[in-house]
């Protein structure tokens, strides 16, 4: 984990060490800046790998914020580490208070983030990274309610109503992979809680947790339903009214694709994505805004960083499912569950990253290297389950 991180550190750094004239003329996709210093009759310079210095330079001053808080995990102990899920629910809460607020029509919009005028999305500039978020809600309400050894009593009611109010807000928000991620995240927070919902359950009869899954999947669709009625789930009428062919994304990707090759494999430099694609973008891809990235962060690592910026994707999957794996196998301490719900989160930041650039965002950012940091503790535990049977058996 650590060692992933020096590695993200180090390739924006390394990316703006200048290169000889002659080196970096042979480098690929330069051909129109050599051009420019041929026209204006200067000799050419020493330059960085970074076509935009001053954007990579940006970039890598972003890893203080994964830096700091993997410090402070770090340093938070297992009283810190027991606190974090109901802290991060406790902030998720708040601000999908905001985001309730704003689709409440109360023009609560940030002035210091380039957000969109009336655009529910919390304290956050894009809406899908609000929907994101509000999904991680609807993982973790589950972990929180039947975690540990005391019983659930009002943390499952409870839990239950903050979910019902996640999806509803994710609803309002208009994100269309929001509705995936929020799906997703309840099918694995009710799967790493199971074996709390089953000791929450284990002296009543047979048929009351069938009973109770039925009522709460019903529940959610009525509300669902009532919104779609109401004409509220602004995200549900995207999914019909966006034609994919007038996407932007999709309209954008072949171009992407072809950045690609062209500066492959050594890239772009990182967080130069927005004046590269202008040099590349086609007439009719032209509209009052700008295309501020790629919206598949799998696919913008790939410019930005080449080759080794894959490399470094790559070795983050693989330390992942490693990890995962690990985690399970760890028994049932409390660093091993809070591993597999770090590892579940890390999963949903993965699949946002295939329609967005949540990790991005500074607040997704240090969600991410939270959940990582849990799953890299947990997974190198070496405390075993006890050999008597757990809470949830009988002797």
């Amino acid at each position: 984990m650590a060692l992933l991180l020096a590695c993200a550190i180090a390739l924006p750094l390394l990316q703006l060490v200048p290169l000889p004239p002659a080196w970096w003329s042979g480098l690929p996709g330069r051909g129109i800046l050599l051009e420019a210093a041929r026209l204006s009759g200067d000799s050419q310079p020493w330059r960085p790998l970074a076509i935009v210095p001053g954007a990579t330079f940006n970039a890598a001053a972003s890893l203080l914020v994964p830096v700091a808080v993997f410090v402070l995990v770090l340093q938070a102990g297992d009283i810190g580490r027991r606190w974090a899920i109901p802290t991060l629910v406790a902030l998720i809460t708040c601000s999908m208070l905001l985001g309730l607020l704003q689709f409440a029509g109360a023009g609560l919009n940030n002035p210091f983030i380039n957000d969109s005028v009336g655009q529910v999305s919390g304290p956050m500039a894009n809406r899908n990274h609000f929907a994101l978020m509000l999904a991680v809600g609807c993982l973790l309400c589950p972990a929180w309610a039947f975690s540990g050894r005391r019983r659930a009593s009002w943390r499952a009611p409870a839990a239950l109503g903050l979910v019902l109010i996640f999806v509803l807000t994710i609803i309002a928000t208009g994100s269309r992979a929001g509705l995936l991620l929020g799906g997703v995240a309840i099918l694995l927070g009710l799967f790493l809680a199971r074996d709390g919902i089953r000791r929450e359950l284990r002296h009543r009869p047979s048929w009351v947790l069938p009973a109770l899954t039925v009522g709460t999947v019903g529940m959610i669709v009525v509300a669902v339903l009532l919104t779609v009625n109401a004409d509220r789930a602004v995200a549900i009428d995207r999914v019909f009214s966006v034609e994919i062919g007038q996407d932007m994304r999709h309209r954008a990707m072949p171009t992407i694709l072809g950045m690609i090759r062209t500066y492959f494999p050594v890239g772009t430099g990182f967080g130069s994505f927005d004046p590269i694609f202008r040099i590349h973008e086609p007439f009719a891809l032209l509209k009052l805004t700008y295309f501020n990235h790629a919206h598949n962060d799998w696919l913008e690592v790939a410019l930005d960083g080449g080759l080794l910026g894959l490399a470094l994707l790559l070795a983050a999957v693989i330390w992942w499912g490693w990890a995962t794996i690990a985690a399970w196998r760890a028994g049932r301490n409390e660093d091993a569950q809070l591993a597999r719900v770090g590892s579940a989160i890390v999963l949903l930041v993965m699949v946002a990253s295939l329609f967005d650039y949540p990790a991005r965002t500074p607040i997704i950012m240090a969600l991410l290297i939270m959940a990582a940091t849990w799953l890299s503790i947990g997974s190198r535990s070496s405390v075993r389950g006890s050999a008597l049977p757990g809470d949830e058996h009988h002797l």
